[in-house]
């Protein structure tokens, strides 16, 4: 504690001050979004703000379960103790008087501004509260944090770096008192920690062998340093029970094995051997380097499978498990790539003068990996990098004398960092994830369909589907695998009887085998008898395969919302599974005229339509049009459809859909396709499908066999 006087001390009791003022001012930036939005109507459900995030969905389906007996047909609907978010939303519904809209709408605010309290404590343990809170203001809302922490960011990205900053908080502690309570405290914080954001697993396991290595390096002949190794290779080795019993056994192991080393009487020897074996239990137990390796290439290796069929990888469309710019990785840890410059540099200046922050280096290189992993890595970085940044502000305000100078010098550093991440928090103005009228066709569904009925839907809507509907999904954020082709191939298909009877074969096939893939299940994928999927699917189309008898409804759902991402979409389902190659080129392109001189559209996409001569121009290019078309939704739900006629040849078909202002240019197959046909147009086949909510928000329809 020797820096004290130098970097500024402060008694316990202002310490808990600036901790207040600091997580005040964590809350009060999140609750910007909730300023910029309380007047709007379209974002609220049940007199409370909806959340900005799919996934929260699946957690908040958890609770509804546990509190309302909802999705119990549900097989991926998680349990009170799959998640300590499912647990502790629960708990805080039953204990408070917030409903469950305006708990799972603040949590992730509350929850998240609770980094303050770590980043504090770690710089106290170096007499230097006023950089932990200096750094605490700019880590609690520095870019990437705030986005996947933000009020109605209901996930666990609200543990994703605050429970890690705990754990590294006490093994630092440790390192600094040499205290075995220390290590107890983060043995303790990393058993919990799956339950919190199980996602982080690998960077808790990466910490504790660092940490390994430093008390070896370092400390190898205090016998300390072996007690406090063997608590915490225990408290990472996996025991294989179910939950919660695995927590429970745990932590009693823990203070058995603690209580045990505490009375000082094992020998060093038997202490080293100890601790060296729990740590190759480790290893080989909790397969740590196998579970770093699928992290990273879950998030860096794309494409088809080159086993068995080849379907269409998720992480091929996803843009925050793609490499990003450095200008974008800067941005999400610091918030300028000064920023992150300085962080990197004063990280170096830290290690070197502090050398127990060599134990974050996970956390800095899980940010680093960003750069090849995507977006979401980012945010563990977040806190440290705060640190960093702002410890260096304080060693060059060291060179002045005058304290006034000093203290002038790191505040005005630290406010030119924390003004481009509020600049940014006031122009991130995120939606919700659907709007007031798309929640009230998913409510009038919840009010037709049964529990057990499924809606087949793209794997965005999956968790909102599951909450406001009640009913169950195909394919969702967490299960977006091979199934998305079947999915998909239902949307594009042209044949409505492939629609309707991959639909009821997929859903009977998937409740029939347990919810296994049913891709995987069909066509036999990567079995030695293998099948055809060409051949499965043209059976399906003719109506010769035979079908698995009727147990529940199954409802198709076509949001408005999907149109932008359809072409995505269809990569999915326009695939040659056998060979990974598209089966053809298709064109869907949605846009709005931004001119119109005597009938000739000027696209904001760039293409120019002439509606007098009936052509489409992009660059130099020159294509006649088969149709234009005109939709209007009238109030009774019908869809009126005028046609104008041009070249029987025609590559391309023009829509114009009059109640929302916009133009689809799209190829004459994706035109007969069901999600076109069924949504834009309004025609279905009434032999298979019944339409049960129509809006100009989603169409939803009932499969009739």
């Amino acid at each position: 504690m020797k820096n004290e006087r130098h970097m500024g001390q402060v008694t316990t009791k202002q310490m808990f001050g600036l901790m207040l003022i600091a997580y005040l001012f964590s809350i009060a930036m999140r609750m910007i979004w909730v300023y910029q939005f309380q007047d709007n109507p379209a974002f609220y459900w049940n007199g409370q703000l909806m959340i900005n995030t799919n996934d929260g969905y699946f957690f908040a389906s958890g609770v509804q379960h546990e509190l309302f007996g909802l999705h119990a047909d549900n097989p991926r609907t998680p349990g009170l103790w799959d998640y300590g978010l499912v647990f502790f939303t629960t708990l805080l519904v039953k204990i408070t008087p917030f409903s469950l809209e305006t708990i799972i709408l603040y949590m992730p605010a509350v929850v998240s501004s609770l980094v303050v309290i770590p980043v504090i404590l770690i710089a106290r343990l170096y007499g230097e509260s006023l950089w932990g809170f200096f750094a605490a203001l700019l880590g609690s809302i520095a870019w990437s944090y705030y986005n996947r922490t933000m009020t109605g960011y209901y996930d666990t990205d609200m543990f994703s770096a605050m429970a890690p900053m705990f754990i590294l908080y006490f093994l630092m502690k440790s390192t600094v008192d040499f205290n075995l309570r220390s290590a107890l405290y983060a043995a303790i914080a990393i058993v919990l920690y799956p339950f919190l954001y199980d996602q982080g697993q690998a960077i808790v396991y990466a910490m504790g062998i660092i940490y390994a290595g430093y008390m070896v390096w370092f400390h190898r002949d205090e016998k300390t340093t072996y007690a406090s190794l063997i608590l915490i290779f225990l408290s990472l080795l996996p025991l294989g029970m179910d939950k919660p019993l695995t927590y429970v056994v745990h932590l009693i192991l823990l203070m058995a094995v603690y209580f045990v080393l505490r009375q000082g009487r094992v020998k060093e020897q038997h202490l080293i051997v100890a601790s060296g074996i729990l740590f190759v239990l480790f290893l080989l137990l909790g397969n740590v380097f196998g579970l770093i390796w699928q992290k990273m290439a879950a998030y860096t290796i794309t494409g088809t499978k080159e086993s068995g069929l080849h379907f269409y990888a998720v992480n091929q469309t996803v843009r925050e498990a793609g490499q990003i710019p450095f200008s974008v990785f800067a941005n999400r840890i610091s918030g300028s790539q000064i920023g992150v410059i300085l962080s990197l540099i004063g990280y170096i200046v830290l290690v070197i003068r502090h050398n127990a922050f060599v134990l974050a280096l996970p956390l800095v290189g899980i940010g680093i990996f960003a750069l090849f992993g995507g977006l979401r890595f980012t945010v563990y970085a977040v806190p440290i990098a705060a640190m960093s940044a702002t410890y260096l502000f304080f060693v060059i305000g060291d060179f002045f004398r005058n304290n006034r100078t000093k203290y002038l010098l790191v505040a005005m550093a630290t406010l030119g960092m924390l003004y481009p991440n509020i600049m940014h928090i006031v122009g991130y103005k995120v939606p919700t994830v659907l709007t007031h009228s798309e929640v009230e066709d998913l409510d009038k569904l919840n009010k037709i369909a049964n529990p057990k009925d499924y809606t087949l839907a793209w794997w965005d809507y999956g968790y909102p589907i599951w909450y406001y509907s009640d009913t169950s999904t195909l394919i969702d954020g967490g299960k977006h695998d091979n199934d998305n082709f079947i999915v998909s191939k239902i949307m594009q298909t042209t044949s409505p009887e492939l629609a309707a009877n991959l639909s009821r074969l997929a859903v009977e096939t998937y409740v029939d085998s347990n919810y296994s893939v049913v891709s995987n299940t069909l066509f036999k994928n990567g079995q030695k008898d293998q099948l055809d999927p060409e051949i499965v699917l043209s059976q399906l189309e003719n109506g010769t395969y035979p079908l698995p008898p009727k147990s529940r409804d199954i409802y198709l759902y076509f949001p408005y919302r999907m149109m932008d991402i359809f072409p995505t979409v269809a990569l999915f389902g326009n695939l040659d599974l056998n060979t990974g190659k598209a089966e053809r080129q298709m064109a869907f392109y949605p846009t709005r005229a931004v001119g119109n001189h005597d009938g000739i559209l000027q696209f904001e996409n760039g293409m120019v339509f002439d509606v007098n001569q009936g052509t489409l121009s992009s660059g130099k290019q020159k294509i006649n049009i088969k149709y234009f078309m005109l939709t209007e939704m009238k109030k009774d739900g019908t869809t009126q459809v005028q046609a104008r006629p041009y070249a029987a040849d025609g590559g391309y078909i023009v829509v114009y859909m009059k109640n929302y202002g916009r133009f689809v240019v799209m190829d004459a197959e994706t035109f007969n396709s069901v999600y076109v046909q069924m949504f834009i147009l309004g025609r279905y086949d009434k032999r298979y499908f019944e339409p049960v909510v129509i809006s100009p928000y989603s169409k939803i329809y009932r499969l009739k066999k």
